[in-house]
């Protein structure tokens, strides 16, 4: 899953204080509700800004068992192995996943800034 800032920004650094206000409590909200929904140990989140001009952070479910055992850093590379054909990805499954978030966030979404 992905946080993609509304506005276009680079980083944390350039939001606004409304922005600044809300950062915390919406990334804390939504690795909540996928950490519920998936079961998954943890959630890895990261943001680089190499591939995009603008702020996104990418949010990895990380389970017990994982492809190519990867953890830690190595869990950002799934979606290259992913794309080389080196791993399998379940689409199914991670359609279920998306659809399943999606509604919960509807249900229950971020807190209002």
């Amino acid at each position: 899953m992905m946080l993609i800032t509304r506005r276009h920004v680079p980083g944390p650094a350039h939001f606004d204080q409304r922005e600044a206000t809300s950062f915390g409590p919406t990334l804390c909200h939504l690795q909540r509700v996928l950490l519920e929904l998936t079961g998954a140990l943890r959630i890895y989140t990261a943001a680089m800004g190499e591939s995009s001009p603008h702020f996104h952070a990418h949010m990895v479910p990380r389970y017990a068992t994982m492809p190519n055992d990867a953890k830690a850093w190595a869990v950002f590379d799934l979606q290259r192995a992913a794309a080389a054909g080196e791993i399998q990805v379940n689409a199914a499954e991670t359609a279920r996943v998306a659809l399943a978030y999606m509604n919960a966030l509807r249900a229950a979404p971020p807190p209002a800034p």
